[in-house]
């Protein structure tokens, strides 16, 4: 079963992504999910977690 911090963190992701207009909150909000989500992850939950990193800081990027 997806642990649920993952799953709050991809939810904080999609919504950064989906042309949703956020504060820097939000985009914190969203990073420290994922940090949290690591805890409890297993290998390949960690993978998950590092692409949802990586949609973060491009979506960052493109800003």
């Amino acid at each position: 079963m997806e642990n649920r911090l993952i799953q709050q963190a991809k939810q904080a992701i999609q919504r950064i992504t989906n042309g949703n207009t956020l504060s820097n909150e939000d985009k914190q909000a969203a990073t420290n999910a994922i940090q949290s989500a690591y805890t409890k992850a297993t290998p390949e939950e960690q993978k998950e977690l590092q692409k949802l990193e990586q949609q973060l800081r491009d979506h960052q990027e493109l800003r």
